[in-house]
């Protein structure tokens, strides 16, 4: 790996490492060290997997429970059953959960493979990238010599567990949506340590985070705030950069996001459905409604086929398109199985464009 390369990776785990070597580890499959000799990230794989339970049991734990305050009785007490909480955790460990974590950081092409893997594109692979989160997590533990508050915000930077556990709005994945839109390539984050002061009212290239309730809770967690997120989106200065605060590198992250997203939506540079598809067509459809959900708009289609026979006995083939969790569904007929698949998917295509 070169610097820049660490620099990246840094960048989108929230954690600088004082041993590169073991940072590269973590990216090292089984089947390089097997060709070239040294170790893999098999172990720090097995590590990371303890401390994802770990961190992950210790957030929801204090997300949801707390020492009750009876005068006789001082116990612990949980919004959730164990079962309850079981969920919630495997939903957010489960293997598709952190390959697509993965892939939205962009770190599975920097994995460092044998032929072998090479030749079976193995990067692109659940499991692996799986294993990649976990390792990673495993290093983490090594370098940092376990500490707990370096572990978890690492895990809720690289999982951003508010994507499942919050009801609002997820600014962190809307601006990674939207520069992904704009430039092709994931934000990039710089964190800084600082106490928060009246000083940071100065704007930072125009802008910082403010308060709307001086001296409300608001502005009592801001004061309270040790760490600093900064966000540019672009560096050719057509938008500011930002700076978010908060009291971990995740709410900071947080912060930064929605500041940066409430200028865009201010300033009218939002991107639409729209703006993705510049000519839909029946015969792209397909691929353009795959785009759309790659891109988070909604599920990836599924379609259902049947065939019947007409009265001279060829083929007529119907194709159900449908998107998970939209009640409209299409339904189209074709003597062609293609061509029947192509127009229901024009016709949900031209659904979404209208009125996502």
């Amino acid at each position: 790996m070169e610097t820049e390369d660490f620099e990246v990776i840094e960048g989108q785990i929230g954690y600088e490492f004082r041993n590169k070597d073991l940072l590269q580890q973590a990216f090292v499959r089984k089947s390089y060290s097997n060709e070239n000799g040294g170790q893999n990230n098999e172990v720090l794989e097995f590590i990371g997997d303890k401390v994802l339970d770990f961190v992950i049991v210790k957030l929801l734990c204090s997300r949801y429970g707390r020492i009750t305050e009876d005068a006789d009785w001082e116990e612990y007490e949980c919004n959730y059953t164990e079962g309850e909480l079981t969920e919630i955790k495997m939903s957010l460990v489960q293997k598709s959960n952190l390959s697509s974590r993965i892939r939205m950081l962009d770190l599975q092409d920097y994995l460092i493979m044998g032929q072998s893997d090479l030749k079976n594109d193995v990067q692109n692979i659940d499991s692996v990238q799986e294993d990649l989160f976990e390792a990673i997590l495993g290093a983490i533990a090594i370098d940092s010599d376990w500490d707990m508050d370096k572990m978890q915000e690492s895990v809720e930077l690289m999982l951003n567990p508010d994507r499942e556990l919050d009801e609002e709005a997820n600014y962190v994945e809307l601006i990674q949506e939207w520069t992904l839109r704009d430039r092709g390539a994931l934000p990039q984050f710089r964190y800084e340590e600082g106490s928060y002061s009246s000083s940071w009212y100065i704007p930072f290239n125009g802008l910082s985070q403010r308060c709307n309730t001086i001296g409300g809770r608001e502005y009592i967690d801001l004061m309270e705030s040790n760490k600093i997120c900064i966000l540019q989106l672009r560096s050719d200065g057509t938008i500011p950069a930002f700076r978010g605060f908060g009291k971990s590198k995740n709410a900071a992250r947080k912060a930064v996001c929605k500041l940066a997203y409430e200028y865009l939506e201010k300033n009218d540079l939002l991107y639409s459905i729209r703006d993705e598809i510049e000519k839909p067509s029946k015969d792209m459809a397909i691929n353009q409604l795959e785009i759309l959900a790659r891109r988070g708009y909604f599920p990836v289609p599924t379609y259902d086929f049947s065939e019947k026979k007409d009265d001279n006995g060829n083929s007529v083939w119907t194709a159900k398109c449908r998107i998970e969790g939209e009640k409209k569904t299409y339904k189209t007929t074709s003597s062609s199985k293609k061509e029947a698949k192509k127009l229901a998917a024009y016709n949900m295509l031209k659904y979404v464009l209208k009125n996502y």
